[in-house]
């Protein structure tokens, strides 16, 4: 069975037809229980046994609510994705965390459990809108500051439409990041080392996501930002420039005008926490970042100097 969403449904019908298909509204908006329950109910009409395997045809939104429908209905189904987006090809379909949102705490229930498979179309590429291309490079690039000097110089070296043009090139970027984040997954799928890393640009960008209702790139961009100057004061990173300027190389915002305090009350609840601090992810060079745990009080004393 498929899930998806009206927007992709609304695009791709012709190649749904003959599939049991359950449609959902599009948004992040929807990534809440209330969806969940809905899923659910669909799937017990449809008839859903412990042999269905649920196939989650979409971005970022539908990947992590097919994980997280398939690992609890009936206990657990099989699953996999059908990325729609950059962003869930080079990010959200792999490393096997789905969930849901409460409130204004982004990710906040779900579970890790990987798919059965993913499958990679770049023709259902071609009716993506350009500013999701430009919410997908935002973890391309994310990858390249935290594990990929070269892929960074690939990217200082190029555009988003040069990759547009280029699906061969396009294809070969995307296998990357796919591969980057499938060695870091495997080797950590708990999130107990390594995988932390990921969480670049993610901790005071969720923050700012959800208090705003920008998208997920563009969010993850300006945490990105803000950690280059934490970086800058506390590892001693020198290459703040470089990284902001291929944030908007690719038409992503390096900075934003935020409310700190409400930002930092968001922050101090993320799922990430231990205790009265939080593990920042910073970089000490472009292509290799570090973990470094920090206290609540300094956190909020360096988003205060921004």
């Amino acid at each position: 069975m498929v899930l998806t969403d009206e927007n992709v449904f609304g695009k791709h019908q012709r190649k749904l037809k003959g599939w049991k298909t359950i449609v959902i509204k599009a948004g992040e908006e929807f990534k809440v229980q209330s969806t969940v329950d809905d899923i659910i109910h669909q799937l017990i009409e449809i008839g859903a046994d412990r042999n269905t395997t649920l196939i989650g045809l979409g971005g970022g939104v539908i990947s992590d609510i097919t994980g997280y429908v398939a690992g609890v209905y009936m206990r657990g189904i099989n699953f996999g994705f059908v990325p729609t987006s950059v962003l869930a090809m080079v990010d959200a379909a792999i490393g096997g965390k789905n969930g849901i949102d409460v409130g204004l705490y982004k990710n906040m229930v779900g579970l890790i459990r990987q798919p059965s498979f993913l499958l990679y179309d770049f023709s259902l590429l071609k009716s993506l809108p350009k500013e999701e291309w430009v919410n997908g490079f935002a973890e391309i690039i994310k990858h390249a500051c935290i594990k990929s000097a070269p892929m960074f110089s690939l990217l200082e070296k190029n555009k988003l439409s040069s990759f547009q043009k280029d699906l061969t090139s396009f294809a070969k970027l995307v296998q990357s990041n796919a591969l980057l984040k499938t060695r870091v997954v495997v080797d950590d799928e708990f999130e107990k080392g390594e995988r932390k890393l990921l969480n670049f640009g993610h901790t005071l960008g969720h923050a700012i996501e959800n208090l705003y209702k920008i998208p997920h790139g563009h969010a993850v961009s300006i945490g990105m930002g803000v950690a280059c100057k934490f970086s800058a004061k506390l590892t001693g990173f020198k290459d703040s420039d470089r990284v902001v300027k291929v944030l908007k190389q690719y038409g992503l915002p390096p900075q934003f005008e935020f409310d700190k305090e409400e930002a930092f009350r968001i922050l101090k609840n993320d799922k990430k926490k231990v205790s009265q601090s939080i593990n920042y992810i910073l970089l000490k060079k472009i292509g290799k970042a570090e973990i470094v745990p920090l206290s609540f009080e300094q956190i909020q004393s360096l988003i205060n100097e921004l």
